[in-house]
């Protein structure tokens, strides 16, 4: 069985986590049968090594680790290869494979250059709405 964690930073407002609860529920969903975790690294529970365990425990041989920033720094650098490294020694028998950091892929770019190449069109069906 694949695992997948969906690793974010975390908040300290319980609303902001709501869409990556979204996230996971929709990969469910979509892929039927394979274990995803979310985890964060600061404020919210579980972290990357909790979840980690939990997805070892469950039966995953290997486990997807994908950083949802959008940049790679100081956290995606220097903190989670640091976890991952307390995963695969705390579990050895499970294959870690930590992914680039979802802002780095080239389908979010593009997500995100439609979304704000939008945002004009938005506010002017907005704006025509309202009249």
């Amino acid at each position: 069985m694949r695992g997948l964690i969906l690793l974010a930073h975390g908040a300290r407002d319980p609303a902001w986590s709501r869409p990556f609860v979204e996230l996971a529920a929709r990969v469910r969903t979509e892929h039927p049968g394979r274990e995803v975790r979310n985890a964060y690294l600061e404020f919210v529970a579980p972290d990357m090594v909790e979840a980690g365990a939990e997805l070892a425990r469950a039966g995953c041989h290997a486990v997807d680790i994908l950083p949802l920033f959008l940049g790679a720094g100081g956290h995606v650098r220097k903190d989670v290869p640091a976890l991952l490294q307390r995963l695969q020694a705390d579990w050895p028998a499970v294959h870690w494979m930590l992914h680039p950091a979802v802002g780095e892929s080239p389908l979010m770019i593009d997500a995100m250059a439609r979304i704000a190449g939008g945002l004009h069109d938005a506010a002017a069906l907005s704006r025509e709405e309202r009249a």
